[in-house]
């Protein structure tokens, strides 16, 4: 745990939540998707023949930034895993615990988004955030192959069914991402604070930590305090 002066006089506790390397990470996997979906979006509802804003910035045709893009996020989806297995590891493994306390999390959580009044949990996401690492995933991993094979493949009946998977994997993961992006964006009372875990050094304030990551912070950060000699 970290001490940081937020005032004159005023000491406050700072955690890190996330490792630079995950941080960089993420921030890749997310300014690639919310480019797919920009251009996606775009060309789904059928502006093919008109230039998007991004376009004509980049001064590139709307499907060429989306190919090009989509390449980026498969590079990024294949070296992630391989450069930051342990952190893999971690989040398979934490994503697909459950506990017999999640049901109380989820019956109060409509609440603690207005009062930041959570169950306590033990893991190292809440409940909520396990089950939409694991939709996300499985969404955005079926875009990613749909799309490969759509570049691979010149029609044909597979290409027509990968068309097909390609835009309700869109459809799919459009408001998980929209959630997601609203909750991390510390907007809703419950969760003010929380960009800073993936933003800014990584480093939140650890009431916040508390608040949202009970059981991580106490088996990260709480029993590496050093204890006071009597």
């Amino acid at each position: 745990m970290v001490t940081d002066r937020a005032a004159p006089g005023v000491r406050r506790d700072v955690v890190e939540r996330y490792t630079r390397r995950t941080r960089w990470f993420h921030a890749g996997v997310y300014l690639t998707t919310l480019l797919l979906l920009a251009t996606g979006w775009w060309l789904l509802l059928g502006q093919e023949g008109r230039p998007s804003p991004l376009s004509r910035l980049l001064h590139m045709p709307d499907t060429t930034v989306h190919k090009d893009v989509g390449w980026a996020l498969v590079a990024l989806a294949v070296a992630g895993p391989v450069l930051g297995i342990r952190a893999t590891r971690t989040f398979i493994a934490e994503s697909v615990r459950f506990r017999t306390g999640d049901t109380r999390w989820f019956l109060r959580w409509p609440s603690g988004v207005v009062t930041g009044r959570f169950t306590r949990h033990e893991g190292h996401f809440d409940p909520g955030q396990r089950i939409v690492n694991l939709l996300m995933a499985a969404g955005i991993f079926a875009l990613i192959g749909s799309g490969v094979g759509l570049v691979v493949l010149h029609g044909g009946p597979a290409f027509a069914v990968l068309a097909r998977v390609h835009k309700w994997a869109t459809y799919f993961c459009t408001p998980l991402i929209a959630a997601h992006i609203l909750i991390a964006a510390g907007v809703l009372p419950g969760y003010r604070g929380v960009w800073r875990s993936m933003h800014m050094g990584g480093r939140l304030d650890a009431r916040v930590a508390r608040r949202l990551w009970p059981g991580w912070l106490e088996r990260t950060h709480d029993r590496s305090e050093p204890r006071s000699r009597r």
